[in-house]
């Protein structure tokens, strides 16, 4: 009978062992129960041997003793059953939460794991190379930008007469002049052609006036979904004091208003339509905003292209002022004149342009353009001299580009980039932006940005950012407003979200390779000189 106790503890304890041999091994589901089916085939045959041992040697002995030996077998086999249970159970529990707490490489959450360690794995270049992919392949020369601004900036100022002079002062919008914005005026412009991108604020005529209706004010009710953006109510002058009322009702012949004369009388015929609201609303639209744009640009240019030596057509009908410039040669020059409205008497402007992703008809997004470029200007006095700042932004930006042309377009943009760059430069001591440290920057803002998309937040660099500096005079309203979150559109559209980690992430893995292709490659096929060649 001990024998066959034996026994049995054997093949537990090979049944164990077996098992824990094999942990490590990529098993199936499948064969584990196979494995647990012939375990439990030969436990059941040990048994039965067992039994026939036992029931052999209780034939030998006198029935006195049978009896007690059987009361011992029962209490015996009780707990050798019971002992084979719990080894069981603990063995299947360890086997369960092994497979458990392993990572499952179908998973959402394992694939946010991997994804968070790509910018750390990835391997970047040196500093000396980058610089030279930088110097070689991406740079633009100072006097490229300065020429194609002071084009631009001319003609802008030349077309923007010649709207005045054909628009009804009495009865139109008023434009005033021109405001340069963006990466050619942050000098970090890398795609060509070369693109500047003006803004034109515009104002109701006489006697109108804008009111303006926040995400972050209380009290009014523009969705949780428009946050960063607005609605542009028209209301007279006068619609919220006492008011004059020579325009509401019939004065007569004989009574004068003291305010107005009678050249000056309010015009009590116009209608929302007129002044370019949506339908049967006060609020100003955006697609009415853009036809009235369109139509004055084509009859300003109508005027004046008689002075000049070259094509001017509309690039993009989403955009109301893409416009492009083709000269005789051939050559071509783009840039967009998007008209804006300015808020209240600050550099914050509410953007007209739209395209499928943008809010409503009558939800204008907010643009601070203005104060980011005067935030760049304000932290480069404080770094060292020729800082990695912008060389990092450039360098991404390429990489970026190149990425959306293998890819399609995501909805990452370099709008993002930008912010990032701004988080880092506000966050970090200037000394660490030294030219030496472009390959430990540019590194953080791809972990910055995988963070960011990991975690479905990267907040607007100036909205509710207690490190920016008073000197930069954001308006109050959006500096104790709470973050806003730049991702959020995005994260509302999954396909699109998913698409996006891919591609930042494939752009991660290619940015090595792509770099040493085009260092080795320049692209006029020369290798710059060594500083000790002689030429």
């Amino acid at each position: 009978m001990q024998g066959g106790i034996f026994r049995v503890c054997v093949v537990v304890a090979a049944a164990l062992f077996f098992q824990k041999e094999n942990t490590t091994l990529p098993e199936q589901e499948d064969d584990i129960i196979l494995q647990m089916k012939d375990h439990q085939e030969k436990l059941q045959s040990e048994m039965i041997r067992l039994e026939q041992e036992v029931s052999k040697q209780d034939l030998e002995v006198p029935k006195a003793v049978e009896e007690e030996e059987e009361e011992d077998n029962q209490g015996l086999d009780l707990w050798s059953t019971l002992s084979l249970i719990i080894f069981l159970m603990i063995e299947i529990w360890r086997q369960d939460f092994q497979d458990g707490s392993a990572q499952d490489p179908n998973s959402e959450e394992e694939d946010y794991l991997v994804i968070g360690n790509i910018s750390q794995k990835t391997t970047l270049p040196d500093k000396v190379v980058l610089a030279s992919f930088h110097d070689n392949c991406i740079r633009i020369s100072g006097n490229d930008f300065w020429k194609m601004r002071e084009f631009v900036e001319g003609f802008a100022d030349d077309l923007l007469e010649a709207l005045r002079s054909v628009c009804n002062r009495d009865a139109d919008m008023e434009v005033e002049d021109c405001i340069g914005v963006g990466s050619m005026y942050e000098n970090w412009r890398v795609n060509k052609p070369l693109l500047c991108d003006l803004i034109v604020p515009f104002a109701p005529p006489e006697p109108y006036c804008f009111q303006f209706q926040l995400w972050c004010c209380s009290g009014n009710d523009v969705p949780p979904d428009r946050q960063g953006c607005g609605r542009i109510k028209v209301v007279k002058a006068n619609e919220d004091g006492s008011g004059c009322l020579c325009g509401k009702s019939n004065l007569g012949e004989d009574m004068l208003c003291l305010l107005h004369s009678k050249n000056e009388m309010p015009r009590a015929n116009d209608t929302t339509e007129d002044l370019l609201c949506s339908k049967n609303t006060p609020y100003l639209a955006k697609d009415q905003v853009m036809k009235w744009f369109q139509i004055s640009i084509t009859k300003a240019w109508n005027r004046i292209s008689h002075k000049y030596d070259f094509e001017l057509t509309f690039r993009n009908l989403d955009l109301p002022g893409a416009l492009k410039v083709k000269f005789r040669s051939g050559k071509v020059i783009i840039f967009n004149i998007t008209p804006v409205v300015q808020f209240e008497d600050t550099d914050a402007y509410f953007v007209s342009s739209f395209n499928s992703s943008s809010p409503p008809d009558v939800y204008w997004s907010l643009s601070l353009a203005v104060y980011e470029k005067n935030l760049l200007k304000s932290l480069a006095k404080k770094l060292p001299d020729n800082p990695c700042h912008l060389s990092c932004l450039q360098i991404i930006s390429f990489l970026h580009r190149k990425q959306s042309s293998l890819t399609g377009k995501s909805g990452l943009t370099n709008y993002h980039l930008k912010t990032a760059l701004l988080h880092l430069l506000l966050s970090k001591a200037p000394s660490e932006w030294h030219p030496e440290h472009l390959e430990k920057r540019l590194r953080d803002i791809f972990r910055f940005l995988e963070k960011s998309l990991q975690e479905k937040k990267l907040y607007h660099a100036l909205i509710g950012n207690k490190q920016v500096s008073k000197d930069i005079l954001i308006p109050a309203q959006f500096q104790a407003s709470e973050p806003l979150n730049l991702f959020r559109p995005l994260v509302l559209q999954g396909e699109l979200y998913a698409k996006t980690v891919e591609s930042f992430h494939e752009m991660l893995r290619n940015a090595p390779v792509l770099i040493q292709e085009y260092t080795t490659h320049f692209p006029n096929g020369l290798v710059p000189a060594s500083p000790n060649t002689r030429v």
